[in-house]
């Protein structure tokens, strides 16, 4: 049997939350569900940098030896140990299954260990939570932008663990065609971050880039896109790599914030709020909060650490999951393809 669901208590609770879903080793403790104790990552870029992605055998072995010194490290930055924590949480999906794996098996071996519960957590209801820790009094109905190397997706969030599925992308998603066209153009791995910092010095109108389905419903579609980038490129090898990923960039933002306002505006949602790791973007942050503004809309853009993979959004999401749903059962495994929770 599970352990038994600790009293809600929103200032003491603590939670040790780990993410291993993809290429992030992280570990970190977050009191009351908004509190972050402490928050470590250690980033497998320069691992999987050579082969222009991640390399999932590489990044299971990766995790198996960083993990427990994350681990350790986290409680030392937060001051405590297993005796003050109050629950464990993992990361089950979606993700790459071996890394997925790593996380859930040692989240529960912590768990029976100290005799706590086990938190089974959806790693995007995670980057949903991740606004809230450093927004605590954020109120929803909220429209979400969530936008990753594996999701892009407009989600209306109307209550806590109560979701809508407004749109989501039918081909590539916003950060998989990021990294493909850098790595096309030559720009290295990780894609979004070498376009986001070339741009800075090209013209995002040089190229007028296809704006695919920009006023077509909620879902998405960059794979046209993407491959206008490579034709073009090749019919005009003159053409400036900075100003290529300026209009590509500027293609991409475009339609998410069109159909984003356009979601919040339908929803009637209190405001707009961006998270995965494409959110760290600084065209996609500042067209956004232009928007918001232009809209009379409140906007709230996650920190850059909080945008990327981390386990405080993990924990952020446990602690409400715990006091809704109860522990998850010791022989719940790993899904890749989890689904978001929608109604």
């Amino acid at each position: 049997m599970p352990a038994a669901v600790p009293p809600l208590d929103r200032g003491e609770l603590r939670i040790l939350g780990i993410e291993t879903s993809c290429d992030e080793t992280a570990a970190a403790v977050v009191a009351g569900g908004t509190t972050v104790l402490s928050s470590v990552v250690s980033s497998q870029v320069d691992l999987h940098a050579a082969f222009g992605g991640v390399v999932p055998e590489l990044a299971s072995r990766a995790h198996v030896e960083l993990l427990n010194p994350v681990v350790a490290q986290a409680l030392v930055e937060a001051g405590t140990d297993g005796a003050g924590i109050g629950a464990v949480a993992a990361t089950v999906g979606p993700g790459l299954v071996g890394s997925l794996l790593v996380g859930i098996s040692a989240a529960k071996a912590l768990a029976l260990v100290w005799g706590v519960p086990f938190v089974g957590v959806n790693h995007l209801e995670g980057h949903l939570y991740a606004a809230f820790l450093e927004e605590p009094d954020l109120e929803p109905p909220l429209v979400v932008l969530l936008v990753s190397g594996a999701h892009t997706m407009l989600v209306a969030m109307e209550g806590h663990g109560c979701y809508r599925l407004l749109g989501t992308t039918i081909d590539d998603a916003a950060g998989e065609a990021f990294d493909k066209v850098a790595r096309f153009l030559g720009l290295g791995y990780p894609g979004g971050p070498a376009i986001d910092r070339v741009a800075m010095e090209g013209d995002k109108d040089a190229v007028p880039f296809p704006r695919g389905m920009r006023n077509e419903g909620f879902d998405f579609s960059f794979s046209g896109l993407k491959t206008s980038v490579v034709t073009y490129a090749r019919k005009h090898p003159e053409a400036s790599v900075a100003d290529l990923a300026a209009s590509f960039q500027e293609a991409v933002v475009d339609v998410l914030v069109t159909k984003a306002r356009r979601a919040v505006a339908e929803t009637g949602a209190r405001g707009l709020v961006l998270g995965g790791g494409v959110a760290a973007n600084s065209a996609l942050r500042e067209r956004v909060l232009d928007a918001c503004i232009a809209d009379d809309l409140r906007a709230f853009l996650p920190s850059r650490s909080m945008c990327t993979d981390n386990a405080a959004m993990i924990a952020a999401a446990a602690w409400w999951r715990l006091h809704s749903d109860g522990p998850t059962a010791l022989d719940a495994g790993a899904d890749p393809n989890l689904a978001l929770p929608v109604l």
